[in-house]
């Protein structure tokens, strides 16, 4: 049997909802220790939302830990909406979030997407920051975009990307993100659910090192899905509403953050290339490659090294 690593499940001690826009208003959640260090878990997709399983990262009585769902994903409402749903948008919803909760810094927390919107949040807010803890990096260049949706990932999973693209006719593989753009944003509900559950299932089937099996079904629609793949889509089909290597560009504002970079060897959905670029530009950061791991955050050796460098935020 595989030893339980992660604390103990626990319930948030406060939660609630907090209107960012006309049109949107956002779950937010703490739990933990009240008095212990702030720490703010940013999930993926964009479009995943967040889960009681990321508070078992963090020791309860040492930390404050908080977690909201973005724009249009778990319980934030409304549901699987694109309208006013941009980065820029995310990171104003966590300055928002900040001042309500009245906490004057931060750590960062992320994997994936969430790695790309923490480092976005603290270029532009470098001084309410206090570290970043980061997963399966991100940088959201053009040729990362490539690589998973277009071509590469797919020489790795031939199976899974044949059933991938299976939903989009012959003719409009060119540009796969601009063509799943078009049917996960269509008033055909059977299309847009055909188109959801292939785009999120090519994800999460890609995300272990041993592959696991993914039951979404194949026809029904599956709210998650819909919200994962219309808003993931959304945000790359428009390239995430920046200029492209944004973040590296940007990166001198800071690097001198203390960055721990946790990085599955076998990472196919955001391959070592990125950790590596980003770790070369903080010059306080650390790079640790997990060499039997890929992408999701519960492989054991990618788990166990997120407790390490949690526990470490205690030490400095």
């Amino acid at each position: 049997m595989k030893k339980e690593i992660l604390y103990p499940q626990i319930e948030p001690y406060e939660k609630g909802f907090l209107k960012v826009s006309n049109i949107h208003t956002i779950y937010w959640e703490r739990s933990g220790n009240s008095e212990g260090e702030k720490i703010v878990v940013l999930h993926g997709g964009p479009g995943a939302g967040s889960q009681s399983r990321y508070r078992r990262y963090f020791d309860p009585n040492k930390f404050d830990i908080i977690q909201f769902d973005q724009r249009g994903c778990g319980r934030s409402k409304p549901f699987s909406e694109l309208e006013e749903n941009t980065t820029n948008d995310l990171i104003e919803d966590m300055e928002k979030l900040r001042n309500k909760l009245n906490i004057k810094k931060w750590h960062l927390f992320g994997g994936s997407w969430g790695s790309t919107l923490a480092l976005i949040y603290s270029i532009k807010n470098p001084s309410k920051v206090r570290s970043l803890t980061l997963r399966g990096i991100f940088l959201c260049r053009e040729f990362e975009l490539l690589w998973f949706y277009q071509y590469g990932a797919s020489e790795i999973f031939p199976d899974e990307y044949d059933n991938y693209i299976s939903v989009i006719p012959l003719n409009e593989r060119d540009n796969l993100i601009k063509s799943f753009y078009k049917y996960l944003t269509s008033s055909n509900e059977k299309l847009r659910s055909q188109a959801a559950i292939a785009w999120t299932k090519w994800e999460l089937s890609t995300s272990h090192l041993i592959k696991k099996e993914i039951g979404l079904g194949e026809t029904k629609s599956n709210p998650f899905a819909d919200a994962f793949a219309r808003i993931e889509c959304h945000y790359f089909y428009n390239r995430i509403f920046l200029e492209d290597n944004y973040i590296l560009n940007n990166i001198e504002v800071i690097e001198d953050i203390p960055t721990t970079i946790i990085q599955g060897r076998y990472d196919v959905v955001c391959p070592v290339r990125s950790a590596w670029d980003l770790t070369n530009k903080l010059r306080n950061s650390k790079l640790i490659i997990v060499e039997d791991a890929g992408h999701s955050m519960s492989e054991e050796g990618i788990t166990e090294n997120l407790l390490k460098a949690v526990k470490n935020l205690l030490n400095n």
